[in-house]
């Protein structure tokens, strides 16, 4: 099965680890099995500093490095955990039984796709307790 990828100049692409970058508009046409994801789908280490941008991290990792998925196992089932012990919303809690299917079965690429929701639900969470907080703190 062809997946064809069109990148707009600079834009960036990750292909089993390695980091391309298109000089000027670019099509693509991928032809075997790879692990690869477009810039806007990766994270940076500095940008997981919440619960679900941990978890997308390490989920990012495991999918970009096919060879070594083991070794980041157990840091995803970790930040999992923390994740599941702070959500309380059954929708949330779906998202995460969705992702460990997922990632039990090595599907890391649509795992992520889960962890973006979460990502998502978990922003939403945050704003609505930011001004409880701050009426708190009055």
């Amino acid at each position: 099965m062809t997946l064809r990828i069109s990148l707009r100049d600079g834009e960036k692409l990750i292909v089993n680890g390695a980091v391309l970058r298109a000089i000027g508009r670019t099509d693509l046409c991928v032809e075997n099995s790879v692990s690869l994801l477009r810039g806007r789908e990766v994270m940076s280490p500095d940008d997981a500093v919440t619960p679900a941008r941990r978890l997308y991290y390490a989920c990012m990792i495991a999918y970009i490095d096919p060879h070594g998925a083991t070794a980041h196992h157990d840091e995803i089932v970790r930040y999992l955990h923390d994740l599941l012990g702070a959500l309380e919303a059954p929708e949330a809690k779906a998202a995460c039984a969705s992702f460990a299917r997922k990632v039990a079965t090595g599907d890391f690429y649509r795992a992520l796709a889960d962890c973006r929701a979460l990502i998502d639900y978990e922003a939403a969470a945050i704003g609505r307790t930011a001004p409880q907080v701050a009426q708190a703190a009055a």
